[in-house]
């Protein structure tokens, strides 16, 4: 195996916040998420009343990318997706959008929106290959460096996605934990 086909697609957890926040920090980093977002994320990710799906990309004992999605009253929000530099064009990107848009279609979603950095043209290719389009622009969304972002939508996430492999007659995405 190679790329991204070494590294597993698992649920966030609580002890994965550290490594994430660093990676996060790494990244984004006039604009990095606090710790105190992804708790309160976390805090809504598990459970029957579930509206969020966190995931992470582990390489071994290594964290290289995560992301997340929130879900209410029919509308998903990619709310992150971020991947190490070192795993940039191995595919890692699409199979986190993947994961999210599976469960966005278990969380009953019929539309998907999510925010892009203007100048990041990278994601917006990424976006674009699965069926988003740009519906408008936030002016300054992003702070402090005041960069735009380009607001994006899918409609019916459940027709970009190919369907998953059934495991022992069961289909679906496990969203619940």
């Amino acid at each position: 195996m190679t790329g991204s086909e070494m590294v597993v697609l698992r649920e966030m957890r609580w002890w994965d916040i550290e490594p994430v926040l660093e990676l996060e920090r790494d990244l984004f980093p006039e604009d990095a998420w606090s710790r105190g977002m992804f708790w309160s994320e976390l805090a809504h990710a598990r459970g029957p009343g579930a509206t969020r799906r966190y995931v992470i990309a582990q390489e071994g004992d290594r964290i290289v990318g995560y992301a997340g999605l929130a879900a209410s009253g029919g509308q998903g929000d990619v709310q992150t997706i971020a991947v190490t530099r070192d795993h940039w064009g191995t595919g890692l990107g699409s199979r986190l959008l993947t994961d999210l848009l599976r469960a966005a279609t278990a969380f009953e979603c019929s539309e998907v929106m999510l925010e892009c950095r203007i100048d990041n043209v990278r994601a917006q290719k990424l976006y674009e290959r699965f069926g988003f389009e740009t519906i408008g622009v936030r002016r300054g969304y992003y702070q402090p460096g005041n960069v735009d972002a380009l607001v994006l939508r899918l409609s019916d996430p459940s027709t970009s996605v190919p369907p998953v492999h059934p495991v022992n007659g069961v289909q679906g995405t496990e969203i619940n934990g």
